[in-house]
Protein backbone atom coordinates (compact mmCIF):
# COMPACT_ATOMS: atom_id res chain seq x y z
CA UNK A 1 0.00 0.00 0.00
CA UNK A 2 0.63 3.00 -1.12
CA UNK A 3 -0.28 6.25 -1.03
CA UNK A 4 -2.96 8.41 1.11
CA UNK A 5 -3.20 11.32 -1.64
CA UNK A 6 -6.63 11.61 -2.02
CA UNK A 7 -8.85 13.19 -5.32
CA UNK A 8 -10.54 16.23 -5.04
CA UNK A 9 -14.04 14.86 -6.21
CA UNK A 10 -13.47 11.56 -4.08
CA UNK A 11 -13.56 14.47 -1.62
CA UNK A 12 -16.58 15.95 -2.30
CA UNK A 13 -18.66 12.29 -2.88
CA UNK A 14 -17.41 11.61 0.75
CA UNK A 15 -18.46 14.79 2.40
CA UNK A 16 -21.62 14.77 0.46
CA UNK A 17 -22.40 11.06 1.45
CA UNK A 18 -21.44 11.96 4.87
CA UNK A 19 -23.78 14.68 5.00
CA UNK A 20 -26.63 12.10 3.54
CA UNK A 21 -25.62 9.53 6.33
CA UNK A 22 -25.69 12.06 8.94
CA UNK A 23 -29.55 13.16 7.83
CA UNK A 24 -30.65 9.45 7.76
CA UNK A 25 -29.51 9.07 11.03
CA UNK A 26 -31.12 12.22 12.74
CA UNK A 27 -34.61 11.21 11.05
CA UNK A 28 -34.26 7.81 11.91
CA UNK A 29 -32.94 7.94 15.45
CA UNK A 30 -36.70 8.14 16.85
CA UNK A 31 -37.68 4.27 16.01
CA UNK A 32 -34.17 2.94 16.86
CA UNK A 33 -34.64 4.78 20.57
CA UNK A 34 -37.38 2.07 21.33
CA UNK A 35 -34.65 -0.46 21.20
CA UNK A 36 -31.70 -0.03 24.00
CA UNK A 37 -28.57 -1.29 22.66
CA UNK A 38 -27.83 -2.90 25.80
CA UNK A 39 -30.83 -5.58 25.22
CA UNK A 40 -29.14 -6.48 21.74
CA UNK A 41 -26.56 -8.62 22.01
CA UNK A 42 -23.71 -10.18 19.66
CA UNK A 43 -23.77 -13.54 19.19
CA UNK A 44 -21.15 -15.54 20.48
CA UNK A 45 -18.05 -16.13 18.54
CA UNK A 46 -15.20 -18.68 18.82
CA UNK A 47 -12.00 -17.18 20.82
CA UNK A 48 -9.28 -15.65 18.21
CA UNK A 49 -6.18 -16.73 19.95
CA UNK A 50 -3.07 -14.14 19.21
CA UNK A 51 -0.55 -15.83 19.99
CA UNK A 52 -1.01 -18.14 16.81
CA UNK A 53 -1.84 -15.64 14.91
CA UNK A 54 1.58 -13.96 16.00
CA UNK A 55 3.08 -17.71 15.14
CA UNK A 56 1.70 -16.96 11.64
CA UNK A 57 2.82 -13.80 11.00
CA UNK A 58 6.57 -15.10 12.40
CA UNK A 59 6.60 -18.14 9.70
CA UNK A 60 5.62 -15.72 6.75
CA UNK A 61 8.70 -13.41 8.04
CA UNK A 62 10.64 -16.88 8.40
CA UNK A 63 10.90 -17.96 4.58
CA UNK A 64 12.44 -14.12 4.03
CA UNK A 65 10.94 -11.67 1.94
CA UNK A 66 8.32 -12.48 0.04
CA UNK A 67 9.17 -10.85 -3.71
CA UNK A 68 8.02 -12.03 -6.79
CA UNK A 69 10.53 -14.08 -8.80
CA UNK A 70 12.45 -15.07 -5.51
CA UNK A 71 12.60 -18.89 -3.74
CA UNK A 72 11.45 -17.10 -0.39
CA UNK A 73 8.22 -15.90 -2.56
CA UNK A 74 7.70 -19.66 -4.03
CA UNK A 75 8.47 -21.70 -0.18
CA UNK A 76 5.74 -18.96 1.28
CA UNK A 77 3.15 -19.62 -1.22
CA UNK A 78 3.58 -23.39 -1.33
CA UNK A 79 3.37 -22.93 2.29
CA UNK A 80 0.39 -20.70 1.90
CA UNK A 81 -1.63 -23.12 0.17
CA UNK A 82 -0.80 -26.22 2.29
CA UNK A 83 -2.04 -24.55 5.29
CA UNK A 84 -4.94 -23.84 3.96
CA UNK A 85 -5.47 -26.86 3.16
CA UNK A 86 -4.89 -27.97 6.39
CA UNK A 87 -7.41 -26.15 7.91
CA UNK A 88 -9.95 -26.81 5.97
CA UNK A 89 -10.31 -24.63 3.39
CA UNK A 90 -11.06 -25.51 -0.49
CA UNK A 91 -7.75 -23.87 -2.48
CA UNK A 92 -7.26 -22.50 -5.60
CA UNK A 93 -4.55 -20.22 -6.86
CA UNK A 94 -4.15 -17.35 -10.14
CA UNK A 95 -1.03 -17.63 -11.58
CA UNK A 96 -0.40 -14.87 -13.78
CA UNK A 97 2.38 -12.81 -14.87
CA UNK A 98 2.31 -8.75 -13.68
CA UNK A 99 4.05 -6.24 -15.14
CA UNK A 100 5.06 -3.30 -12.89
CA UNK A 101 5.32 0.23 -13.26
CA UNK A 102 8.75 0.40 -14.72
CA UNK A 103 8.14 -2.54 -16.84
CA UNK A 104 9.42 -5.50 -14.82
CA UNK A 105 7.84 -8.66 -15.38
CA UNK A 106 6.86 -10.76 -11.83
CA UNK A 107 5.32 -14.34 -11.41
CA UNK A 108 2.53 -13.51 -9.17
CA UNK A 109 -0.23 -15.81 -7.61
CA UNK A 110 -3.24 -15.09 -5.57
CA UNK A 111 -3.88 -17.94 -3.10
CA UNK A 112 -7.99 -18.74 -2.63
CA UNK A 113 -8.93 -20.79 0.23
CA UNK A 114 -13.06 -21.07 0.87
CA UNK A 115 -15.21 -22.29 4.09
CA UNK A 116 -18.58 -23.67 2.79
CA UNK A 117 -18.06 -23.78 -0.49
CA UNK A 118 -21.75 -24.39 -1.00
CA UNK A 119 -23.11 -21.68 1.14
CA UNK A 120 -24.77 -19.41 -1.22
CA UNK A 121 -24.41 -16.29 1.06
CA UNK A 122 -20.81 -15.17 0.89
CA UNK A 123 -17.95 -13.15 2.84
CA UNK A 124 -14.83 -12.43 1.46
CA UNK A 125 -11.99 -11.58 3.64
CA UNK A 126 -8.43 -10.47 1.62
CA UNK A 127 -5.25 -9.23 2.91
CA UNK A 128 -1.49 -8.94 0.66
CA UNK A 129 0.82 -11.30 1.05
CA UNK A 130 3.60 -10.20 -1.38
CA UNK A 131 6.71 -8.26 0.45
CA UNK A 132 8.13 -4.63 -0.55
CA UNK A 133 11.42 -5.11 -2.95
CA UNK A 134 12.78 -1.90 -1.92
CA UNK A 135 13.38 0.07 1.62
CA UNK A 136 12.43 3.06 -0.17
CA UNK A 137 11.51 5.17 3.68
CA UNK A 138 14.90 4.02 4.92
CA UNK A 139 18.10 5.73 5.40
CA UNK A 140 20.10 2.37 4.38
CA UNK A 141 19.77 -0.65 2.04
CA UNK A 142 17.09 1.19 0.34
CA UNK A 143 17.34 -1.06 -1.95
CA UNK A 144 16.86 -4.72 -0.47
CA UNK A 145 13.95 -6.20 0.05
CA UNK A 146 12.03 -5.95 3.45
CA UNK A 147 10.61 -8.35 5.89
CA UNK A 148 7.25 -6.81 5.75
CA UNK A 149 6.05 -8.55 9.27
CA UNK A 150 3.32 -5.70 9.50
CA UNK A 151 2.51 -4.97 6.13
CA UNK A 152 1.26 -8.10 4.29
CA UNK A 153 2.46 -10.44 6.84
CA UNK A 154 -0.29 -9.37 9.56
CA UNK A 155 -3.17 -9.57 7.43
CA UNK A 156 -2.60 -12.93 6.62
CA UNK A 157 -1.93 -14.16 9.75
CA UNK A 158 -5.13 -12.66 11.15
CA UNK A 159 -6.97 -14.34 8.36
CA UNK A 160 -5.14 -17.82 8.93
CA UNK A 161 -5.77 -17.84 12.89
CA UNK A 162 -9.31 -16.83 11.77
CA UNK A 163 -9.76 -19.85 9.44
CA UNK A 164 -8.12 -21.93 12.34
CA UNK A 165 -10.98 -20.93 14.70
CA UNK A 166 -13.66 -21.76 12.08
CA UNK A 167 -12.36 -25.15 12.02
CA UNK A 168 -12.12 -25.65 15.36
CA UNK A 169 -15.38 -24.34 16.68
CA UNK A 170 -18.60 -26.33 17.43
CA UNK A 171 -20.15 -23.98 16.10
CA UNK A 172 -19.71 -22.56 12.32
CA UNK A 173 -20.95 -19.35 11.29
CA UNK A 174 -24.23 -19.21 8.95
CA UNK A 175 -22.24 -17.77 5.74
CA UNK A 176 -19.56 -18.94 3.18
CA UNK A 177 -16.53 -17.21 3.73
CA UNK A 178 -13.55 -16.80 1.03
CA UNK A 179 -10.09 -15.59 1.86
CA UNK A 180 -8.10 -14.14 -0.84
CA UNK A 181 -4.20 -13.43 0.19
CA UNK A 182 -3.50 -10.55 -2.85
CA UNK A 183 0.06 -11.04 -4.54
CA UNK A 184 2.15 -8.01 -6.47
CA UNK A 185 0.59 -5.85 -4.07
CA UNK A 186 2.63 -3.26 -2.72
CA UNK A 187 4.87 -3.21 -5.96
CA UNK A 188 4.28 0.57 -6.74
CA UNK A 189 6.88 3.32 -7.54
CA UNK A 190 9.32 4.34 -4.47
CA UNK A 191 9.01 7.09 -2.23
CA UNK A 192 11.45 9.44 -3.92
CA UNK A 193 9.88 8.90 -7.53
CA UNK A 194 10.91 11.96 -9.92
CA UNK A 195 7.94 10.36 -12.68
CA UNK A 196 4.40 10.55 -12.04
CA UNK A 197 2.54 8.43 -9.29
CA UNK A 198 0.14 6.25 -10.81
CA UNK A 199 -2.26 3.40 -8.61
CA UNK A 200 -2.91 1.65 -10.76
CA UNK A 201 1.19 0.17 -9.92
CA UNK A 202 -0.34 -0.62 -6.71
CA UNK A 203 -2.65 -3.78 -6.03
CA UNK A 204 -2.35 -5.72 -9.25
CA UNK A 205 -2.99 -8.78 -7.71
CA UNK A 206 -6.44 -7.93 -6.90
CA UNK A 207 -6.37 -5.73 -9.94
CA UNK A 208 -5.91 -9.02 -11.81
CA UNK A 209 -8.74 -10.95 -9.70
CA UNK A 210 -11.37 -8.47 -10.00
CA UNK A 211 -11.04 -8.84 -13.36
CA UNK A 212 -10.51 -12.73 -13.57
CA UNK A 213 -12.46 -13.65 -10.37
CA UNK A 214 -11.57 -17.46 -9.20
CA UNK A 215 -15.31 -18.85 -9.90
CA UNK A 216 -17.08 -17.41 -12.90
CA UNK A 217 -20.04 -14.94 -11.51
CA UNK A 218 -18.74 -15.13 -8.42
CA UNK A 219 -19.80 -12.33 -5.43
CA UNK A 220 -19.86 -11.42 -1.89
CA UNK A 221 -22.34 -9.85 0.26
CA UNK A 222 -19.87 -7.55 0.97
CA UNK A 223 -15.87 -7.52 1.97
CA UNK A 224 -13.07 -6.67 4.32
CA UNK A 225 -9.34 -6.20 3.60
CA UNK A 226 -6.63 -6.11 6.33
CA UNK A 227 -3.66 -3.91 5.55
CA UNK A 228 -1.14 -3.54 8.48
CA UNK A 229 -3.33 -4.58 11.39
CA UNK A 230 -0.55 -5.96 13.73
CA UNK A 231 1.48 -2.98 14.81
CA UNK A 232 2.11 -2.24 18.40
CA UNK A 233 0.59 1.42 18.75
CA UNK A 234 -1.59 0.87 15.56
CA UNK A 235 -5.15 2.89 15.54
CA UNK A 236 -7.71 2.50 13.01
CA UNK A 237 -10.10 4.95 11.99
CA UNK A 238 -12.60 5.08 9.20
CA UNK A 239 -10.58 4.51 6.13
CA UNK A 240 -11.47 7.58 3.66
CA UNK A 241 -12.62 5.33 0.47
CA UNK A 242 -13.98 2.60 2.56
CA UNK A 243 -16.06 5.16 3.67
CA UNK A 244 -17.44 6.63 -0.03
CA UNK A 245 -18.00 2.87 -0.82
CA UNK A 246 -19.67 1.33 1.66
CA UNK A 247 -20.20 3.23 5.26
CA UNK A 248 -22.84 1.57 6.77
CA UNK A 249 -20.09 -1.66 6.54
CA UNK A 250 -17.46 0.61 8.24
CA UNK A 251 -20.16 2.07 10.77
CA UNK A 252 -21.55 -1.59 11.92
CA UNK A 253 -17.87 -2.97 12.14
CA UNK A 254 -16.52 -0.51 14.45
CA UNK A 255 -19.53 -0.73 16.84
CA UNK A 256 -18.90 -4.45 16.68
CA UNK A 257 -15.27 -3.60 18.00
CA UNK A 258 -16.52 -0.96 20.37
CA UNK A 259 -18.93 -3.21 21.98
CA UNK A 260 -15.79 -5.90 21.98
CA UNK A 261 -13.69 -3.07 23.96
CA UNK A 262 -11.42 -2.51 21.32
CA UNK A 263 -12.90 1.47 20.61
CA UNK A 264 -8.86 2.74 21.27
CA UNK A 265 -8.20 1.01 18.40
CA UNK A 266 -11.08 1.65 16.56
CA UNK A 267 -11.32 4.81 16.48
CA UNK A 268 -14.24 7.18 15.85
CA UNK A 269 -12.67 9.15 13.31
CA UNK A 270 -12.16 9.64 9.65
CA UNK A 271 -8.65 8.60 7.94
CA UNK A 272 -7.42 9.64 4.66
CA UNK A 273 -8.72 7.69 1.31
CA UNK A 274 -6.02 5.44 0.41
CA UNK A 275 -5.43 3.11 -2.96
CA UNK A 276 -5.61 -0.49 -1.39
CA UNK A 277 -6.90 -3.86 -2.56
CA UNK A 278 -10.12 -2.87 -1.90
CA UNK A 279 -10.21 -0.33 -4.64
CA UNK A 280 -10.77 -2.62 -7.37
CA UNK A 281 -12.83 -5.16 -5.52
CA UNK A 282 -14.90 -2.50 -5.14
CA UNK A 283 -14.99 -0.48 -8.91
CA UNK A 284 -14.22 -3.56 -11.13
CA UNK A 285 -15.45 -6.80 -8.86
CA UNK A 286 -18.37 -4.71 -8.12
CA UNK A 287 -18.40 -5.99 -3.99
CA UNK A 288 -18.58 -3.36 -1.53
CA UNK A 289 -15.41 -4.01 0.79
CA UNK A 290 -13.72 -1.99 3.51
CA UNK A 291 -10.17 -1.33 4.48
CA UNK A 292 -8.82 -1.93 8.09
CA UNK A 293 -5.59 -0.43 8.10
CA UNK A 294 -3.55 1.56 10.43
CA UNK A 295 -3.31 4.89 9.66
CA UNK A 296 -2.42 7.24 12.42
CA UNK A 297 -4.00 10.94 12.53
CA UNK A 298 -2.06 13.98 13.28
CA UNK A 299 1.32 12.50 12.57
CA UNK A 300 3.59 13.45 9.26
CA UNK A 301 4.44 9.45 9.26
CA UNK A 302 0.65 8.02 8.37
CA UNK A 303 1.59 4.22 8.49
CA UNK A 304 3.90 4.37 11.21
CA UNK A 305 8.01 5.01 11.27
CA UNK A 306 8.55 1.60 10.23
CA UNK A 307 6.51 1.54 6.75
CA UNK A 308 8.49 0.54 4.02
CA UNK A 309 11.84 0.40 5.64
CA UNK A 310 13.54 -2.65 7.32
CA UNK A 311 12.06 -1.99 10.99
CA UNK A 312 9.59 -3.25 9.48
CA UNK A 313 10.07 -6.92 11.31
CA UNK A 314 8.66 -8.82 14.08
CA UNK A 315 9.23 -5.78 16.71
CA UNK A 316 6.94 -4.09 15.53
CA UNK A 317 4.66 -6.86 16.00
CA UNK A 318 1.50 -6.71 19.08
CA UNK A 319 -0.81 -9.71 19.66
CA UNK A 320 -2.93 -7.09 21.39
CA UNK A 321 -3.32 -5.44 18.24
CA UNK A 322 -3.97 -9.10 16.70
CA UNK A 323 -6.16 -9.82 19.26
CA UNK A 324 -8.36 -6.73 18.33
CA UNK A 325 -8.47 -7.23 14.64
CA UNK A 326 -9.35 -10.82 14.27
CA UNK A 327 -11.72 -10.66 17.61
CA UNK A 328 -13.46 -8.29 15.61
CA UNK A 329 -13.76 -10.04 12.03
CA UNK A 330 -14.39 -13.21 13.41
CA UNK A 331 -17.27 -11.73 15.59
CA UNK A 332 -18.20 -9.68 12.62
CA UNK A 333 -18.70 -13.04 10.38
CA UNK A 334 -20.66 -14.44 13.38
CA UNK A 335 -23.64 -11.77 13.20
CA UNK A 336 -24.71 -12.71 9.87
Amino acid sequence: MKTNRIALFLLAIFIFSGVAVYFKSCQTTSSQESVPQEEITLNPAPDFNADSAYSFVEKQVSFGPRVPNTKAHKECATWLVAKLKQLGCEVSTQDFVATTFDGKKLNATNIIGSINPTATKRILLTAHWDARSVADKDSVDKNKAIDAANDGGSGVGVLLELARSIQEAKTKPNVGVDIIFFDVEDVGEPEDFKGEHGQNSWCLGSQYWASHKHKENYTAYYGINLDMVGAKGAVFPHEGTSMQYAPMIVRNVWDIASRLGYSNLFIDADGGGLVDDHVPVNDVAKIQMIDIIELRPNDPKTFGAYHHTHQDNMSVIDKNTLKAVGQTVLTVLYQE
